[in-house]
């Protein structure tokens, strides 16, 4: 099996990459899989969105470049369960395994489908439980005569952020403020390019 193995180590821990990829490379020999390239971040914060060596992996999975990724670590993969759910069903549509070293998690195994199956129903529940209690709380609002959202957009920019923190879809996110996604997504967008705007102003 072609296999690519992925580390990474933070800015503010001291840690060598090296620890992690010996043991990645242990394991992929003992289960006599092929190595095809080694994807290393080193020095990058996990909360860091965009990471050189991660994004190049799966552009090469995309490009079915290997067959399985073996990580040492959820954490040092994934910055959060929704990230690392988004991850999982990409590999998955491929046809690619992954495997967690730490968590002992496998999904070309029976017990690691089933881990990934789980993880999904949890990230799925949260998501539904975040959207309701985004509703929950317009809602007491509304009843409070509060006006809600940009005078403009009519659009909660706070909410909107919020819930694209928690990892929420657009669609999960217009659904919550009761309106499109497209209008949720047109409304985040306006509101990014007004900003550089507003600090020029303010410092002339």
């Amino acid at each position: 099996m072609q296999t690519a193995i992925y580390a990474r180590v933070s800015t503010n821990n001291g840690q060598d990459p090296e620890m992690q990829l010996r043991e990645l490379r242990e394991y992929c020999e003992r289960r006599g899989w092929t190595l095809t390239d080694e994807y290393v971040d080193a020095g990058i914060s996990g909360t860091k969105e965009k990471r050189p060596e991660l994004d190049r992996l799966l552009t090469d999975a995309h490009r079915r470049k290997f067959d399985a990724v073996v990580v040492w670590r959820f954490d040092r993969f994934a910055r959060s369960v929704s990230h690392l759910l988004r991850a999982l069903e990409t590999f998955s549509s491929l046809g690619i395994d992954f495997v967690s070293l730490s968590e002992q998690v496998d999904t070309s195994t029976p017990a690691g489908k089933l881990v990934f199956t789980v993880l999904g129903a949890v990230a799925e529940l949260e998501r539904s439980l975040i959207v309701e209690r985004v509703r929950a709380g317009l809602r007491n609002a509304r009843a409070k005569g509060k006006r809600l959202g940009r005078p403009r957009s009519g659009v909660d920019q706070a909410a909107i952020k919020r819930l694209r923190a928690q990892g929420a879809s657009w669609r999960a996110v217009g659904a919550a403020l009761g309106v499109a996604p497209a209008t949720a997504l047109y409304a985040s967008s306006k509101a990014r390019l007004e900003n550089p705007a507003r600090r020029k102003a303010a410092s002339a």
